[in-house]
Order: C-alpha cells, then sequence, then structure tokens
C-alpha cells in the first residue's frame, strides 16, 4: 500500500502532462502529494520524512511552475532531491563512522563496514549522476522527452541500481559462507 501512496504523485503528474500540459499536472502533483503525506498520516500515523521534503519541495517548485508559467522550475526539483542525497551520502561516507546506507540496511544484512562504505558511495555517485543528467536533459531536450525521461528513464536507472546493489550484496554474503 505505502508503494502504491509513493507512486501515486508521478502517475498523476504524467497522466496530467500528457492530457493537458505541464502547468495543470503541476497543479494536481502538488494536490496529490498533500494528499499522500494526509494519507500517509491517517494509515500510518506518521508521514516519512522523505514524503514531507518531497511535498515541500513539489508545493515551492509546482508553486513557483505555476506562477511564471514556467517550466524549468518543477524540473529543477528532483535535480535538488537527488543532490541532497548525494550530499547527505557523501557526508555521512567521510564525517560519520557508519555510512547512511549501513544503519537503515544492517538490520537485515550483515557485511563489513568496507562493503557499506562502498555501496554508500556507489548511491551518492549514482544520485549525483541522476542529478546531472536529469538537468541536461530538462536543457537540451524538449519538455516531453525530460517528463518521459524523469518518469521512466529515471525510475529504470534507480531499478537497475537496486539490482546492482543486490546482486553486489549478494555476492558478498555468499563469498563469506
Amino acid at each position: 500500500m505505502q508503494k502504491i501512496l509513493n507512486l501515486l504523485p508521478i502517475v498523476t503528474f504524467f497522466i496530467f502532462y500528457k492530457i493537458y500540459d505541464i502547468f495543470i499536472a503541476s497543479k494536481y502533483l502538488i494536490v496529490i502529494s498533500g494528499i499522500t503525506c494526509i494519507l500517509h498520516w491517517i494509515i500510518y500515523k506518521k508521514i516519512d520524512k522523505m514524503n514531507l521534503i518531497s511535498f515541500i519541495l513539489v508545493a515551492i517548485f509546482g508553486s513557483l511552475t505555476i506562477f511564471f508559467h514556467n517550466s524549468q522550475f518543477i524540473k529543477w526539483k528532483i535535480t535538488i532531491i537527488y543532490m541532497f542525497f548525494s550530499i547527505i551520502l557523501l557526508i555521512s561516507q567521510f564525517y560519520e563512522k557508519k555510512p547512511i546506507i549501513q544503519r537503515f540496511l544492517e538490520q537485515n544484512i550483515k557485511l563489513s563496514n568496507t562493503y557499506w562504505k562502498k555501496i554508500n558511495f556507489f548511491w551518492a555517485l549514482f544520485f549525483l549522476f541522476c542529478s546531472i543528467l536529469n538537468i541536461y536533459i530538462a536543457y537540451f531536450f524538449s519538455e516531453e522527452t525530460w517528463v518521459n525521461f524523469k518518469v521512466f528513464g529515471l525510475s529504470i536507472l534507480m531499478l537497475f541500481s537496486i539490482l546492482t546493489t543486490s546482486i553486489y550484496i549478494n555476492c558478498k554474503i555468499l563469498k563469506k559462507k
């Protein structure tokens, strides 16, 4: 249920973009992102920090997109989120005992600190790459290409990175046995 709720804003954005335009899609993205946060509160009695941060950025950049009638604002949202992820992961990589990825997953997956650092660094670079790629596509390709990339391209890249990380973790776990 939680995964469906998290997909609802992007699916809504895509549908309204295809039917209308990026400005109507941005309006509905704001509304559905807000509703998603409310539903998270009603169903789970909490709002995930990432959902809240995403909603705030959607509200800010979506509103700027609508107010100034300039689609560049909404295109920057995912770049900023991914840059934020990359910076946080890099800070944890070099200034914390345990990288953030390790803190999230170590209860379920047992690996040495060295492997966790490699995984954390991989994800920091991945988010940096996606943020740069997103802004490149936003400025050098058509709006429709950017929307398709945001919905499908970034999703495929994310899936590929999750798969790559899973294979790496499984190889390291099997190597221990």
